[in-house]
């Protein structure tokens, strides 16, 4: 259920500590801590949250890599024509914030770290990051990228990673969230994005020449989330 990355050849766009009008980002937030979730197999997970690409296992980051990669090549969910060198992606998807889908319990990002001689491909599932989608002033509002492991697909991983982006993102200091750029034509993204509550705030006409439709240009949706309102109902 790939949602859009931010152009990963631009600078990462942080928030910048202790100038009047920014907000900072929190290091690393006590409240945020592993969700441990069911999947529809009946089978269990946990969603372990990272704050650094020092936490993360190259190995456990090398098959996300290839996961994203694989998306690339098929060009109908991400706009990026060239793969990712692993070196670059690790750095990238984990500079901030980012959360990894594990089968198993697990109880912090220290123990995946010292995890020995085990099969990354058949224990991740999944993973999402969660950046700033502005720089300076409106640095508060954010962006998340996801990917599912192509064999976890129809086993529920999505929406849960979902979920735990609109939980983990708010706790992180963020007050809205957009994903810039959901072809339509994706249509499992679409359906998660919409069964969770996001609003469709805009439509890019034709921007996707994708793929699987290489005959026409394919319209994107503008997908936001108000964590300040949401919250305001709870």
């Amino acid at each position: 259920m790939p949602a859009m990355l931010d152009d990963p050849t631009s600078n990462m766009v942080r928030r910048v500590e202790g100038k009047r009008g920014f907000f900072t980002l929190p290091s690393s937030p006590e409240s945020i801590l592993p969700r441990k979730v069911t999947l529809k197999d009946g089978r269990k997970a946990t969603i372990i949250p990272f704050t650094s690409p020092t936490q993360v296992p190259l190995q456990l980051s090398a098959v996300l890599c290839s996961q994203l990669n694989q998306e690339i090549e098929k060009g109908d969910t991400y706009p990026m024509v060239d793969p990712m060198a692993l070196d670059f992606f690790h750095g990238y998807w984990f500079a901030l914030f980012g959360a990894v889908m594990l089968l198993g319990e697990y109880e912090s990002a220290d123990q995946i770290s010292t995890l020995q001689g085990v099969n990354w491909e058949e224990l991740c599932l999944g993973s999402f990051y969660v950046k700033p989608n502005y720089p300076g002033r409106s640095s508060h509002v954010c962006n998340g990228g996801f990917l599912v492991t192509e064999a976890a697909r129809n086993r529920g991983v999505g929406r849960l990673l979902g979920e735990a982006y609109l939980e983990w993102a708010p706790k992180l200091g963020y007050r809205y969230s957009v994903f810039n750029l959901v072809y339509e034509t994706n249509v499992a993204s679409c359906r998660i994005w919409d069964a969770l509550g996001f609003k469709q705030v805009g439509r890019i006409k034709g921007c996707g020449y994708l793929g699987s439709y290489p005959d026409q240009f394919v319209d994107a949706i503008i997908y936001g989330y108000d964590f300040v309102s949401k919250a305001g109902e709870a």
